[in-house]
């Protein structure tokens, strides 16, 4: 791989979470893996059993990844060795991102999420 210079005068990130990456120069491989369970519950109530990943099969199935069936063919020439940033202002990144400033042979990015939402039995009559 190319090995090339990153130069960066200036860049605030306010926050990085969740198996998030923040990379100034080249990288041959990244992988980054990011699971939550979010629950919005009506009313406070813990049972004390939340949080089991293999209960909930969005976190066991494989991903199906198409295969790439056309031929690709592309040029590229880095006249300028020197990747040159003057400023980057990044609010947030979260569960599984990346902020490079260089270049990555191989990526692999995932993130599973189940949300549940437990809303209150509602009265017929509220309906």
């Amino acid at each position: 791989m190319l090995s090339r210079t990153s130069v960066v005068d200036e860049i605030k990130i306010s926050t990085l979470s969740f198996s998030s990456i923040f990379q100034i120069g080249d990288a041959e491989i990244t992988n980054g893996f990011s699971r939550a369970i979010a629950v919005q519950r009506e009313a406070e109530t813990f049972f004390g059993n939340e949080g089991n990943f293999a209960a909930f099969p969005i976190f066991s199935e494989p991903i199906p990844i198409p295969p790439i069936e056309e031929e690709l063919s592309f040029i590229k020439e880095h006249i300028n060795p020197v990747i040159k940033v003057n400023n980057i202002i990044v609010t947030g990144v979260s569960s599984s991102s990346v902020v490079q400033l260089g270049s990555t042979r191989s990526i692999s990015m995932e993130a599973r999420v189940k949300h549940i939402r437990q809303l209150l039995p509602r009265e017929e009559d509220e309906l």
